[in-house]
């Protein structure tokens, strides 16, 4: 329970913190609605005008991705510009469980741009909102935001050593929403993508997803995939984490690491 209740306001805290960042109300604002608008034009333009509904989702989850991949990106380094990241390291719990709140909070902020998509394509483009299944969207939607909050902390792990994270993640966000087939069937793809898109949480995120609201299959098998590989990914990144910062604190050097 005491590790739950820190994850749970150590994740209250870093969303406060994240909502009184100008930048990152500008971005979660206006960010999914341009995806949105696109994504409706992109759909109208094509033969299949009728899945609307499922572009207006698809690109929810790449305004979800987008915001845990940059928050994952910038973990460490927020906390290393704010001076904090010497007292995080010095609490005696273990590095993963206080930089997993930070990752989880980005992903709970992107829960907005899931909103902000769905009213901006009913009220504006006049989108029905009809789900298939309504109970299991309410719950493959919290799932799916837990799942990349873990994958975020490999991400953030990952990133601390690497000195050109913000590089790496405008490289990274537009192909992993593409092979993870957020608004592109993975079918129309490259079969060599495929394999890559079958080990990533954020495939069986959107299909867990897309699946409640089409009815298009099982949901659940979709949904148990994506927490499994994102537990692997948790564990994963705790081991990273953990890895790094014995390397920090050996050679002294835990706030430039």
């Amino acid at each position: 329970m005491s590790v739950l209740r820190l994850i749970g306001r150590g994740t209250l805290l870093h969303v406060k913190q994240l909502s009184r960042s100008q930048f990152e109300i500008a971005t979660a604002l206006f960010v999914p609605l341009v995806q949105a608008t696109l994504a409706v034009y992109l759909f109208r333009a094509g033969s299949e005008p009728h899945r609307l509904l499922e572009a207006a989702v698809g690109a929810g989850m790449m305004a979800v991705w987008s915001s845990v991949l940059f928050g994952s990106g910038g973990a460490i380094q927020n906390q290393r510009w704010q001076g904090t990241l010497e007292m995080l390291m010095l609490a005696p719990r273990p590095p993963a469980l206080l930089v997993f709140p930070i990752t989880l909070a980005t992903a709970v902020t992107g829960t907005y741009a899931m909103i902000a998509t769905l009213l901006w394509g009913g009220l504006v483009y006049r989108i029905p909102l009809d789900v298939a299944d309504p109970l299991a969207f309410a719950v493959s939607v919290p799932a799916a935001i837990l799942g990349l909050g873990m994958f975020g902390l490999l991400l953030a792990s990952t990133f601390v050593l690497l000195p050109n994270a913000n590089a790496i993640n405008n490289t990274l966000e537009y192909p992993i929403w593409l092979v993870s087939g957020m608004l592109v069937p993975i079918t129309v793809l490259p079969g060599w993508t495929g394999p890559i898109g079958a080990v990533l949480p954020t495939t069986w995120a959107a299909r867990a997803v897309r699946e409640s609201v089409t009815g298009s299959g099982p949901v659940w098998p979709s949904l148990g995939v994506c927490l499994a590989l994102s537990f692997v990914c948790l564990v994963a990144g705790a081991l990273v984490m953990s890895y790094v910062e014995r390397r920090a604190r050996a050679n002294a050097t835990l706030a430039l690491a």
